[in-house]
């Protein structure tokens, strides 16, 4: 099994699906193709039906998109429980996902990571502005809040235990973190805060961020 992914730097949608395959414990292999190079986009035209990353390689099947790639892993992987046990945890989960994956675009445009903008490191930006990253950022802060608030008492991470919606908006940590969003000046009582803080010493992140600045 071959995870396809982009460099480790800039590519937060890589990230997500490499963090749910190490929570499964899943035994695969990763492929770092340079998108940003003219030598990284013609093998990525080869090897993508989107010509996009991540990709994954299992059983002579290529599965594409962060998310196709979760909801394959939590097929594969029951015992793993990247899904909240609770029924209705599990319906919001699904929804919190969903709104990361298809949303936000204020959020991606203004904090956006690529070659100008990291990841992960020490380097740090100073905080953007626009009605549409404010919106953005105002509503993240209250969707943590609402479900640490509703199903967070079994563990830190957003519905207690570990689920894919963790995955998806650890990315979204490393953005307010890079660019050192105050979260108290966009409805944030600490919680949130706290929840991003989580994500950010998750030890697979960790192990993450250690390579992509090995490889810097």
């Amino acid at each position: 099994m071959e995870l396809i992914i982009g460099p480790r730097l800039y590519s937060t949608w890589s990230l997500r699906p490499w963090l749910v395959l190490k929570r499964c414990k899943a035994e695969f292999t990763v492929r770092e193709i340079d998108i940003y190079s003219p030598e990284g986009q013609a093998e990525l035209e080869r090897v993508s039906p989107s010509r996009l990353v991540p990709l994954l390689r299992v059983e002579g099947v290529t599965i594409w998109d962060s998310m196709a790639i979760s909801v394959w892993c939590a097929e594969r992987y029951p015992e793993t429980r990247l899904w909240p046990a609770d029924p209705h945890a599990r319906w919001l989960a699904r929804s919190a996902a969903c709104e990361m994956h298809g949303g936000f675009m204020g959020l991606r445009t203004d904090c956006g990571m690529g070659p100008d903008h990291t990841m992960v490191g020490s380097d740090r930006s100073s905080s953007p502005t626009g009605e549409a990253v404010e919106r953005d950022i105002r509503r993240i802060v209250s969707l943590w809040r609402e479900m640490r608030g509703r199903f967070g008492a079994g563990g830190p991470y957003l519905f207690g235990e570990w689920s894919v919606p963790d995955a998806f908006f650890t990315p979204v940590a490393a953005r307010f973190r890079h660019y050192q969003i105050d979260l108290a000046a966009h409805g944030d009582d600490g919680v949130a805060a706290a929840y991003r803080d989580t994500l950010l010493a998750q030890p697979d992140f960790l192990e993450w961020s250690e390579q992509a600045l090995a490889d810097r």
